[in-house]
């Protein structure tokens, strides 16, 4: 039987060997690891070396995506080579057949016209006869068309195959102009017109004096649009006391001057530039009590707050009436200078055409 002497190890034995044996424990465990893990790498390795294989390929001349787009360049150089051949060939069969020339007048369609003659037109249209349509240019006809004073503006359109439509719209008058001894028609812009002998048309305007045939088209602009306020003002409370005016003098834009024709006699009112209606129901409101104040009415100024100056253009005649009663009055101010306005009596039915 063993005795307890028998397993008996020192102390200071003991503790030197434990260490060692722990170091080798871990030895032969790093060891088994290393294995693993190249085995594990062998395995891995030869796996993947033994599932290669080449595979031959066989290669075009040119790249996939090179070769597509070549493809698509060729369809389309070809989808516009068949689009410019059947242009060229519409070009040529619309230029060269004679389908698509004007033959006559009668292929000249003119529309909206009241004062311009068909001959006006075929001044500038006649010389497209016999042309092809397509060679007629569109845009220097209707330059040449809206030259004529009645035409204030025009539209020029191809119809095939041989066919030219012309759409004018044609200046509205707004009153007669009389320069000279000339008497024409203007519009609102200042443009002239002359009155087509083969019109039906009526017109009953005032007529303007105060304007050159010198004068340009801006400055007879500019005078007409002070006709226009005059006209609108007067008309603007529906009495249409403008169809009273026979005359309109614009030659002082700062002092409209109207000729007013009754049953009495013609009287030139001044009516500065602004407030037209308001004077000229000023006027209207006393025109009888002056009638009977002076022996004969000329004249009368309603430029002036609260003062009113009867017959100023006649030398030496002048008086002064309170605006609000039309009564004989002393001047609240200095008298003005005559107003140097070419005014003689005449038949009211002569001012008006």
């Amino acid at each position: 039987m063993p005795r307890d002497d028998d397993f008996y190890i020192p102390e200071r034995e003991s503790r030197t060997r434990r260490p060692a044996v722990a170091a080798r424990e871990e030895e032969n465990v790093d060891k088994e690891l290393d294995s693993r893990v190249v085995d594990l790498e062998n395995d891995e390795e030869s796996a993947f070396l033994r599932g290669q294989k080449r595979i031959p390929v066989r290669r075009g001349a040119l790249p996939r995506k090179t070769a597509s787009r070549l493809k698509q360049a060729s369809i389309g150089l070809l989808l516009a080579g068949s689009l410019g051949a059947a242009l060229a060939t519409a070009y040529f069969y619309g230029t060269g057949s004679w389908r698509f020339r004007v033959d006559s007048s009668d292929n000249i369609e003119v529309t909206g016209t009241q004062n311009v003659s068909h001959s006006q037109v075929m001044e500038i249209m006649g010389g497209d006869i016999g042309r092809n349509i397509f060679f007629i240019p569109l845009a220097d006809r209707k330059k040449q068309l809206e030259e004529i004073p009645w035409v204030e503006s025009a539209t020029v359109m191809r119809l095939l195959p041989n066919r030219l439509k012309i759409e004018l719209h044609e200046r509205t008058p707004v009153a007669f102009v009389r320069i000279g001894s000339k008497v024409s028609l203007m519009d609102s812009s200042g443009v002239m017109l002359e009155l087509s002998p083969h019109s039906s048309a009526r017109y009953s305007f005032p007529v303007i004096t105060g304007m050159q045939d010198s004068d340009p088209l801006s400055t007879r602009a500019a005078r007409m649009r002070i006709y226009g306020e005059l006209v609108h003002d007067l008309d603007s409370e529906g009495a249409h006391y403008s169809s009273s005016i026979s005359e309109v003098d614009l030659s002082d834009p700062e002092d409209v001057k109207i000729t007013v024709a009754d049953s009495e006699n013609a009287v030139l009112i001044h009516l500065g530039s602004s407030q037209y209606l308001e004077r000229y129901k000023l006027y209207l409101a006393h025109v009888e009590e002056w009638r009977q104040q002076f022996s004969k009415l000329e004249s009368v100024d309603l430029r002036y707050d609260r003062q009113v100056i009867v017959n100023p253009d006649t030398a030496g005649n002048r008086e002064h009436t309170d605006s609000t009663t039309g009564n004989p009055a002393a001047p609240r101010k200095p008298a003005p200078k005559p107003v140097a306005a070419q005014h003689a009596a005449r038949n009211p039915h002569k001012r008006r055409h």
